[in-house]
């Protein structure tokens, strides 16, 4: 069952992206070939007024086959004369742009319209509380560094340099429950700054590496119709902020370790769905995020990349070379296969390990 359920996450994910472009594409008449469901061989397609509709072998991923996207248009698809107008190259750039980016919005509304769902079945909001020290646990890692109840947490140092400055307690547990080094806590107390020797976690039967602090309760806020919507948009935001953070310390070499390809995702997937339905469409929700979030990226191969492209012929005020633009794509290619290469070996050795 966990094959089952990691193909449907990530198909629905890929899916609703591409269906943002498509939808966008032909608002703005762009010829769109094909919306594959799935890569690799064909098993059936229904041809549409214009669009094929295609199922593919391999139920991962999926593509709008857009006119004027590619160079090699007519040898994939021969015998459909397209106008240039209606070409992806030949509506304005600033339509481009939209198309460009409305797979990623697809992903945000994804993302947005599960986690609504949820809050309006649980009826709550936990927000998180302030990075204050409610009690110490007896004989761990916090007391032996000299935590204190109601010590004040002002920064969060890992080892590799990453340094947080928490607004909410939610800040450092986001990091440094999966951390295995050590960290320096700076508190506040009595109106003092202090920095406490370097702590390591330990792990516990969840996995995750606790020093032995607690936080104050969380305050809850009573979900209805009228406010649903407005949290889950808070809860994406706090997300979002962890996401980028995540993102500046792998720019920065810190946190490569932890990073997780496919193998990494199926095993959360599998783990996930185990916990019922309620956890898995959070998983949904949060790998859509991700998936919008990663394809903002100014790599020229994703979405984000694309975007800069356009920009820059308008700032230009023509088409950018094509040798150019193809090696940029190539370059841009060839770092993300390594990156998952890379992501891949990184789940491999953890299983083993």
């Amino acid at each position: 069952m966990g094959v089952i359920y990691f193909i449907l996450v990530l198909s629905v994910i890929i899916v609703i992206h591409e269906l943002g472009h498509l939808i966008a594409a032909k608002a703005f008449g762009v010829y769109c070939y094909e919306f594959s469901l799935g890569m690799g061989p064909k098993l059936f397609s229904i041809q549409g007024k214009e669009t094929k509709y295609s199922l593919r072998l391999i139920p991962i991923g999926g593509y709008v086959a857009m006119s004027g996207e590619q160079e090699d248009d007519m040898e994939l698809y021969p015998n459909i004369d397209v106008p240039a107008n209606r070409s992806i190259k030949g509506i304005a750039r600033w339509k481009r742009v939209i198309v460009m980016l409305a797979g990623i919005a697809m992903n945000f509304a994804l993302c947005w319209l599960i986690i609504t769902g949820l809050l309006l079945n649980s009826g709550a909001y936990g927000i998180s509380p302030k990075p204050i020290v409610e009690s110490v646990v007896e004989n761990g890692p916090a007391e032996a560094a000299g935590f204190q109840s109601g010590d004040l947490i002002k920064k969060v140092v890992l080892d590799d340099g990453t340094v947080i400055k928490p607004k909410e307690f939610d800040d450092i547990t986001i990091f440094t429950q999966m951390y295995t080094g050590e960290v320096v806590y700076t508190v506040e107390r009595n109106g003092e700054l202090i920095e406490l020797p370097p702590v390591k976690g330990i792990q516990n039967e969840q996995g995750a590496y606790m020093i032995g602090i607690n936080s104050p309760k969380g305050e809850y806020v009573e979900i209805t119709l009228l406010n649903a919507g407005y949290y889950s948009f808070d809860y994406m935001i706090d997300m979002t902020k962890d996401i980028f953070k995540s993102l500046a310390r792998l720019v920065q070499g810190n946190g490569l370790d932890q990073l997780s390809g496919p193998v990494g995702i199926y095993q959360v997937t599998e783990q996930t769905a185990s916990q019922g339905p309620t956890s898995l469409l959070l998983l949904v929700a949060l790998l859509s995020l991700n998936v919008g979030i990663f394809n903002l990226l100014p790599l020229p191969i994703l979405d984000g990349g694309r975007v800069v492209l356009i920009v820059a012929e308008i700032i230009i005020g023509k088409p950018l070379n094509k040798k150019f633009e193809i090696g940029l794509m190539t370059a841009s290619m060839v770092l993300l296969f390594g990156l998952m290469i890379f992501a891949t070996w990184q789940d491999i050795v953890r299983i083993f390990n």
